[in-house]
């Protein structure tokens, strides 16, 4: 190496170092400091390490031999001046050698070291010349070829020194788990991460060594940087910091910092081919910038503003209102003032001269009274309460209109309301009677075959006389008899279908699995031997009602119905088999599908009654409405005296007036479709409207639950007429009963027949006695009596009725009232 080179370095290095040690981290070289220094070769020693800093990785064998040849000097020392010439070729192996056995404990000195070092930004000069003489002493023992490539490192690391502070940061996003806080800040890439733990370790008032930081889904360690990652400068990274002690130590949000911002690089050119990098962070504004001119595109729609501000805007104080009563009010008040200063004016005199160039001619104007500027103010205070006035009544005049326009459109919609469920109850009534179902329906059947009948009589008693109004009845009657008819043939079609859902139902049923509710809300099911049992005969049954098969699938499944029923010997099982080897039999003879219905349904039933033996399918004993043990079956039977059959208790209809068991519900029916042929739809309807009202008020009422279908049908119409009290309307499905006094709880004597309307309206009331006349108030209490006199003979509900004067009184004035009176009648002498 020249004179001129080593020169140069020596010049060169130390500005570099004191460049670094300002701004940027300084390296420690781990080298002992025992050899005299020299200036000379501590340049080459200091870079060398350097460089290392940088390039971690290509030059990670360089390093090591500058460790070993100081160890080796300590054990050597050598003479200053020319000394690695005359080392022999033996001891640079043995130098060489020794660089791979101190590379581990050299790479962990370089950790530390930038630790220590960073603490104190400003390091000794005097003890890095030591070290990087002792270093150069070391370095000058080796070959030249070495020392030239040392020597190519130290300007590459003397090149990276240059690069301004900026290069070397990154912006670090912190998330702090579990709170979920994000921290943004700029970071040295070649920092270790250790002064990131303990930064955010003092905010935190949490140890260092609790805390962890995570990137990626990596750990960081401690003497980590971002750049052994990968990661350069200018870049964006997001990091994670978690406690690893949740219990003791855990993560808060740090507060006292400003919302998350951005930093931006932004580069700004500053000369002729000279460009700076200025970062930038960007703080999100929580305030609405004002306008302060701009235009926007016609086409695209996007906003462009002429200029903008940063700076938060002074908030506006809150205006008062100026549309009040104090503010047209004149205070008036009295004080006297004096001033403090006396002035004086400077005039034209002998000897002294004031131009009058600047001098204004003042004229006096018209005088007035203080009476006539009172009355002016006045006249102008009227004129702003005019004006004022105008206002709000213009505002209340828009507020009235506003209500009327939303009022006009409710009712509007509340009437087309009221049309589509009267449309859509008509469209469902027609349905039922063209396609009836349930008894319900076969009511409004035989309620719309008598309003016919009787319209058709009156008509021929007004229009026939003599025979030929027997002739008209006859064939009235004869229509009659092919419309009931008619309705005969469409019930045995429903029966037969409701017949069908109901077995199947039943088998569902039967082999359902048993369920239990758990805690948590779900359904637990379990199989038993009797279900899986009832399942198997529910499959069965199913795969013999299937019509429209092969003859083999038909063989088939009649054996396996074969195979089932042998299981068990009884005089039900016997007549099955034949009735299979009959079928069998007649299908080998090729007899046609349709004349073996009757043999599959006799088939079919006879398996329904083997499954609903509790002998051969045990789990159908749960569910059959025979109970097995006869004692208890015998208790609730009762005797039918219209049928003349005993039937359950179930099948009769006990009203609450009712003292004793006389007719079944079936001889219940048959009598009102041959006699009066009434519709109980409506009363049905009328009842649950009354359960869902009660159920919405929540007071534990009682006696609207108890009411049956007959107690409604007398209340309707023997009480209160079937009409609504107020406006006589007939329709039943528009009616509702609702509380009269609302604060007690529904009861015959505490109600009133209104339509849906009239009753919300009633509802809303606070007081009866202003809503409505005393008269009306006393027809209604009228009608409260007679329910109380009618409903008394209730037992269940007489406890309900406590001591009543007013009823006690009127039942002694009506007892007296009520001895018949005898009058005798006098004869006239002829």
């Amino acid at each position: 190496m020249s004179d001129q080179e080593e020169e140069f370095t020596a010049q060169n290095v130390p500005d570099a170092s004191e460049k670094r040690g300002g701004g940027y981290e300084t390296i420690n070289i781990p080298v002992p400091s025992e050899q005299p220094p020299r200036s000379d070769q501590t340049e080459d020693s200091e870079s060398e390490p350097e460089e290392n800093e940088s390039e971690p990785e290509e030059n990670e064998s360089e390093p090591e031999g500058n460790e070993s040849e100081p160890e080796e000097n300590e054990s050597e020392p050598e003479p200053s001046g020319g000394g690695y010439e005359a080392r022999s070729e033996e001891q640079i192996d043995q130098s060489s050698s020794s660089l791979e056995i101190n590379n581990e404990e050299q790479h962990l000195e370089e950790v530390r070291l930038p630790e220590e070092v960073l603490d104190s930004p400003v390091y000794s000069k005097r003890q890095g010349l030591s070290e990087l003489d002792n270093a150069t002493q070391s370095i000058k023992q080796h070959a030249d070829d070495y020392y030239l490539t040392f020597l190519d490192e130290i300007k590459a690391v003397k090149e990276s020194l240059k690069t301004p502070i900026q290069d070397s940061l990154a912006t670090v996003k912190v998330v702090l788990l579990p709170v979920g806080q994000e921290i943004i800040m700029r970071f040295r890439i070649d920092s270790v991460l250790k002064y990131l733990k303990d930064h955010f370790a003092n905010q935190l008032s949490v140890p260092p060594d609790v805390l962890q930081i995570r990137c990626a889904g990596m750990i960081l360690k401690n003497y980590e940087t971002l750049l052994q990652h990968g990661f350069t400068a200018q870049d964006i990274v997001q990091v994670e910091i978690f406690s690893t002690l949740p219990d003791l130590y855990p993560i808060q949000r740090i507060h006292g910092l400003k919302d998350a911002s951005r930093v931006l690089i932004i580069r700004v050119q500053t000369g002729i081919d000279q460009y700076q990098q200025v970062a930038v962070e960007m703080i999100k504004s929580d305030f609405h910038k004002p306008f302060l001119g701009g235009f926007r595109h016609k086409i695209t729609g996007i906003e462009y503003h002429n200029a903008g501000t940063q700076t938060v805007p002074k908030k506006i104080l809150e205006k008062y209102n100026a549309f009040c009563r104090d503010t047209q009010t004149v205070f008036q008040r009295k004080k006297l003032q004096q001033t403090t200063n006396t002035t004086s004016t400077q005039m034209t005199k002998i000897g002294v001269y004031v131009s009058n160039m600047t001098d204004k001619l003042v004229t006096p104007g018209e005088y007035f009274s203080a009476e006539e500027y009172h009355a002016q103010r006045l006249a102008a205070v009227i004129v702003i309460q005019t004006y004022y006035r105008r206002w709000h009544a213009k505002i209340m005049v828009e507020n009235i209109r506003r209500q009327k326009m939303l009022r006009l459109k409710w009712e509007e919609e509340e009437q087309l309301r009221k049309i589509r469920a009267k449309e859509e109850w008509m469209k469902l009534d027609y349905y039922r009677r063209h396609n009836p179902q349930t008894k319900e329906d076969f009511e409004l059947l035989y309620n719309a075959l008598e309003l016919w009948r009787q319209e058709e009589l009156e008509c021929i008693n007004q229009t026939f006389t003599g025979a030929e109004r027997k002739a008209a009845l006859c064939q009235l009657l004869e229509k009659e008899t092919q419309l009931i008819a008619s309705i005969g043939r469409h019930r045995h079609h429903a029966y037969v279908g409701s017949q069908e859902a109901v077995i199947q139902a039943f088998l569902d049923k039967c082999s359902a699995p048993m369920t239990w509710k758990r805690f948590d809300g779900k359904i637990l099911e379990m199989d038993t031997q009797f279900t899986i049992r009832a399942r198997e005969l529910q499959n069965i049954y199913k795969c013999i009602l299937i019509k429209n098969i092969s003859q083999d699938e038909r063989l088939d499944i009649l054996l396996t119905l074969k195979h089932t029923v042998k299981e068990h010997e009884c005089k039900l099982t016997q007549e099955i088999l034949e009735l299979i080897d009959r079928e069998v039999d007649l299908m080998m003879r090729g007899v046609k599908h349709h004349n073996l219905e009757g043999l599959r349904k006799r088939i079919s039933t006879l398996f329904l009654h083997y499954i609903k033996t509790p002998l051969f399918n045990p789990e159908v004993a749960r569910h059959l409405k025979v109970p097995q043990d006869p004692l208890k079956f015998y208790k609730k039977i009762h005797f039918c005296h219209s049928c003349q059959l005993y039937l359950p208790s179930t099948e009769f209809s006990v009203s609450s007036t009712s003292r004793r068991v006389f007719r079944c519900r079936n001889c219940i029916s048959l009598d009102n479709e041959t006699r009066q042929r009434e519709s109980f739809l409506k009363y049905k309807c009328l009842l649950q409207r009354l359960f869902s009202s009660e159920a919405d008020y929540e007071d534990d009422s009682k006696i609207a639950f108890l009411m049956q279908l007959e107690d409604i049908q007398y209340l309707t119409e023997n009480i209160w007429s079937g009409q609504s009290v107020l406006s006589a309307w007939k329709d039943l499905g528009d009616l509702v009963f609702v509380r009269w006094d609302k604060a007690l709880e529904w009861s015959p004597w505490n109600c009133v027949l209104l339509t849906r309307d009239e009753g919300a309206a009633h509802l809303k009331l606070t007081s009866i006695e202003e809503g409505y006349e005393s008269k009306f108030i006393h027809k209604i209490k009228h009608k409260h009596i007679l329910a109380k006199n009618y409903f008394s003979q209730i037992p269940l509900l007489a406890s309900f009725i406590f001591d009543d004067d007013e009823i006690e009184e009127i039942r002694k004035n009506y007892a007296t009232e009520t001895t018949p009176n005898f009058i005798e009648c006098q004869k006239t002498n002829p």
